[in-house]
């Protein structure tokens, strides 16, 4: 059974990782995708493998720190489709794993303009058409462990997924009654490349990190999940499966928070 047919759904860093993944899984149950991200080569590449499976997918080059981006990628699904459904913020970017003391200011605007400050745009943007089509829709919110624990990454990511798990909660509490359910989701270690995002190597970070952070990951991480794994929890909390979670966090780390 498909389980999002013929619902819209933007998802935002879709190119590779676990948007690509969430794109394909979404399509495959029948959904009508908008994905974006800022790699036009890479949404080249997700738009030729979804339709090549029979799916459908409209794709826009946009970064979500950026408004008018955001404006141009909602405009493109309204065109379209006519409405949005299911809006997944999944884009995000990785800081240098440093603390507060040793991080730099760039570093720490940049992390926040992407991983909190676009979620909230979109996340507003999205409102406003679920409430003036009267059928409500959902919100999923690609967080992380990092967002209720202090010990995975750095400052500027860790605040800022903690930021993104309240606004979550604050948008499930209340749109509740309107129709419109806001959910995240918690992985631990995926296979992805957002290290990448942030020029973090072992090699370039401060004694701090050496010291406490990689090694404490190293010793209590059980594994590391693949993208499709998290995709199927974005299909749970996208679908009616999920009808009565709404402001939730549903951790996904293989047990990693556990201990």
């Amino acid at each position: 059974m498909k389980k999002l047919e013929n619902k819209v759904s933007i998802i935002t860093g879709a190119g590779s990782g676990m948007g690509k993944a969430i794109a394909i899984l979404f399509a495959e149950h029948g959904s009508l995708v908008v994905g974006s991200d800022i790699n036009q080569s890479s949404l080249d590449n997700l738009e030729k493998e979804i339709k090549q499976a029979g799916g459908q997918i409209t794709t826009v080059l946009a970064n979500v720190a950026k408004e008018e981006d955001i404006e141009k990628m909602f405009k493109l699904a309204l065109d379209i489709y006519g409405t949005v459904d299911v809006l997944v913020n999944n884009a995000g970017v990785m800081d240098d794993f440093n603390g507060a003391g040793e991080m730099s200011v760039e570093m720490w605007e940049r992390t926040m303009n992407i991983n909190i400050n676009g979620p909230f745009k979109t996340t507003r943007k999205a409102i406003q058409i679920m409430l003036n089509s009267g059928k409500g829709g959902v919100i999923v919110n690609n967080a992380s462990i990092a967002g209720f624990a202090g010990a995975v990454a750095g400052a500027a990511y860790t605040a800022s997924k903690h930021a993104l798990i309240g606004l979550t909660q604050n948008t499930g509490f209340m749109y509740a009654k309107r129709g419109i359910r806001c959910n995240a989701i918690a992985p631990g270690a995926v296979n992805t490349n957002i290290a990448h995002t942030s020029g973090f190597t072992t090699d370039n970070v401060s004694d701090l990190v050496k010291n406490v952070i990689l090694p404490a990951q190293a010793l209590t991480n059980p594994r590391t999940a693949e993208p499709e794994e998290i995709a199927q929890v974005a299909l749970f909390l996208a679908s009616s499966d999920s009808s009565f979670v709404n402001g939730a966090v549903v951790t996904a780390d293989g047990g990693w928070t556990a201990m």
